[in-house]
C-alpha cells in the first residue's frame, strides 16, 4: 500500500473562525491538527498592505481564500516566521509552511538568519516558499523597486545557499554584496530547509527556480498537462526527476450565499482527480468548512481518514 496522501492546514485568513488578535487559537489549531494527523500547517504573509489592495474587488464570502488583489486593506498579516516559531516550540512532528516568504522585501542575510533560526528550532520542520508577490503598494512602502523583485528573488536564493552551507560566507551579486561574513547557527540540513515554489503560471523564472532549488511545487490553481510536461522535461535536463517534487494541490470551497460555510464532501471530491495527476499533498482551510474553533481537530481528523482511503 503506498503511503496516504498528506493534509495542509492553512491557518492563514481564517478571521471567521478566531479573533484576529488570537493568535494563540492558531498555535492551538495547530497543536490540534498535529493530533489529527496532518503534515503541514501553512502560513502566509504581507509586511503590509496598500490602498490597492483590494483593486480587483473583494471576496463574495470572506471565507474564501486570499487572492491578488481581493484583499481588504485591513486584513490582518501575522508575521509569519514569529508565528512559525510559536507553533514550532508547541508542537513536534507537524511541517510548519512558510507560504509565501516575499523575500525581496528584506536583506538576504536577514531572511536566511531567521530561517535558518526557524529550522533549527523545529528540527528540519520548516519549509519555505520565497515569492516576489503581487503588491506594488507594498514594495513602495518599504522602498523596494517592484519592477526588479525578480531579480531580487533570484539574488536571495542563491545568496541563501552560500549563507546556509559556508563559513565565513561571500556573494556578489547586482544588488546584494557581502564578504566574509559568518551567520550563525546554520539550518537543521546543510543543503538548509525544503523550498516549495508556485504562482499563477508556470513562467520561464518559476520554472528555472523550480529546477535549480525546489523540493515541491504549490501552485495558485491548478497547473495544466502541458505544465507538469514541461516541468518533468526542465527537471529531467538538468539531471532530476519529477518524482522528486512535491506537488500541492488543494481543495476549494463552493459557497451556497455569501455567509456560510460550504460543506465539505464536494471539496474532498476534489482531491482523487488530483491525485491521478501525480499530487500528493493537499491544502485545506478550516474557515471555509466551519464557524467553530473546536472543531478544527475533529474537521482535521476526518479529512485525514478520508485521504487515507485513498492510499
Amino acid at each position: 500500500m503506498s503511503e496516504p496522501p498528506k493534509l495542509v492546514v492553512v491557518l492563514s485568513e481564517n478571521w471567521t473562525l478566531t479573533p484576529p488578535r488570537d493568535l494563540r487559537a492558531l498555535v492551538r489549531m495547530a497543536v490540534e491538527a498535529e493530533a489529527a494527523g496532518a503534515d503541514a500547517v501553512m502560513v502566509s504573509e504581507h509586511l503590509a498592505l496598500g490602498p490597492r489592495s483590494n483593486a480587483e474587488g473583494e471576496p463574495v464570502n470572506p471565507r474564501e481564500y486570499a487572492l491578488p488583489g481581493n484583499q481588504p486593506p485591513e486584513t490582518p498579516w501575522p508575521s509569519s516566521i514569529v508565528l512559525l516559531s510559536a507553533i514550532a516550540a508547541a508542537t513536534t512532528r507537524i511541517r510548519l509552511a512558510a507560504s509565501a516568504i516575499i523575500a525581496p522585501l528584506r536583506h538576504p542575510i536577514e531572511l536566511a538568519k531567521e530561517l535558518a533560526t526557524l529550522d533549527l528550532l523545529s528540527e528540519g520542520r520548516l519549509v519555505v516558499q520565497p515569492t516576489v508577490s503581487w503588491h506594488r503598494d507594498e514594495y513602495e512602502a518599504l522602498g523596494v523597486p517592484f519592477d526588479r523583485r525578480g531579480e531580487l528573488l533570484d539574488e536571495h536564493l542563491a545568496a541563501w545557499q552560500v549563507l546556509w552551507r559556508d563559513s565565513p560566507a561571500s556573494f556578489n551579486g547586482r544588488h546584494y554584496r557581502f564578504e566574509g561574513v559568518y551567520a550563525e547557527p546554520k539550518p537543521f540540513r546543510p543543503e538548509g530547509p525544503r523550498l516549495w515554489f508556485g504562482g499563477r503560471s508556470l513562467h520561464p523564472p518559476l520554472l528555472r527556480r523550480l529546477v535549480a532549488y525546489g523540493h515541491g511545487f504549490n501552485p495558485l490553481g491548478q497547473p495544466t498537462a502541458d505544465d507538469l510536461e514541461r516541468l518533468r522535461n526542465a527537471l529531467a535536463a538538468a539531471g532530476r526527476d519529477l518524482g522528486e517534487i512535491e506537488l500541492v494541490g488543494g481543495t476549494r470551497a463552493e459557497f451556497a450565499s455569501a455567509e456560510g460555510v460550504a460543506d465539505l464532501e464536494p471539496a474532498l471530491a476534489t482531491i482523487p482527480p488530483q491525485l491521478a495527476r501525480g499530487f500528493r499533498s493537499f491544502c485545506l482551510k478550516p474557515s471555509q468548512f466551519s464557524d467553530d474553533p473546536a472543531e478544527v481537530g475533529a474537521l482535521c481528523a476526518r479529512v485525514v481518514d478520508y485521504l487515507a482511503t485513498l492510499a
